[in-house]
């Protein structure tokens, strides 16, 4: 089991850093659309058939035309030994017509070890990302288009909910910007806790890389996320499932 258990330490930290992060570098015309509504969703997370945690994502406006949108990861039962403390990540962001631009993006996993926490500010008028990733000093060129890890959900929202298709996105990653591509899948209906959902269906991988994370997101519920997975080949590496929704 502590195989188990420190394998499971990688790859929830590595959940943590990619789960539903499917954004589009978008072009530079597209209709806008109505500002997000804040909700709460949480989630059931299967990691290789265990139950091992839930995660938490919310989305609440802020003083002014600033919006916050975070994430919280609590592993459960022995998953708690490789992961004792409650993930979180958040990104402070304002919206230009209905795109998120970044403003901070934090991550800390519950520890008072500094060597996984992210701190990072977007120097919008500079075109800079600067701040500390796990311990190393970032200061990098980001173009308009860059996103953090948590604002990119909701570029993704954002994008369908204005009838784009989104093709690209550029994130930055710790102490890099990285290119994701992304291809829409067949639409799907599935059950959930929530009843039965007709979902839009897409799935990221990094330019020649075999990992694809894939999410399904209900436009009746304003493209929130309903569930999302990540595969290696064909080999399921984990899974979330929504319990919970509210707006």
């Amino acid at each position: 089991m502590r195989r188990v258990v420190n394998s499971f330490d990688r790859a929830w930290r590595s959940r943590c850093a990619s789960a539903l992060l499917v954004v589009a570098a978008l072009p530079a015309a597209y209709a806008q659309p109505p500002a997000p509504k804040p909700f709460r969703a949480e989630y059931d997370v299967i990691w290789k058939g265990f139950s091992a945690g839930t995660s938490t994502l919310e989305l609440s406006a802020e003083n002014g035309d600033r919006w916050r949108y975070l994430s919280r990861n609590q592993a459960r039962g022995l998953f708690k030994i490789a992961l004792p403390g409650e993930i979180l990540q958040t990104s402070t962001f304002t919206l230009e017509k209905g795109r998120p631009q970044p403003l901070k993006y934090a991550a800390d996993d519950g520890t008072a070890d500094t060597s996984k926490d992210i701190a990072l500010t977007f120097d919008r008028a500079a075109g800079r990302v600067r701040g500390i990733a796990e311990n190393v000093a970032v200061d990098v060129a980001a173009g308009a288009d860059v996103q953090d890890p948590m604002s990119g959900q909701i570029a993704l929202i954002q994008a369908l909910a204005a009838g784009e298709s989104p093709q690209r996105y550029f994130m930055i990653d710790k102490t890099e910007i990285k290119e994701f591509v992304y291809d829409a899948e067949p639409a799907s209906r599935i059950r959930t806790a929530l009843g039965e959902l007709d979902t839009v269906v897409y799935a990221s991988h990094r330019p020649g890389s075999d990992r694809i994370t894939r999410i399904w997101l209900a436009p009746a519920l304003g493209f929130t996320p309903v569930q999302a997975e990540r595969r290696r080949g064909s080999k399921l590496e984990w899974s979330m499932q929504i319990r919970s929704l509210r707006r």
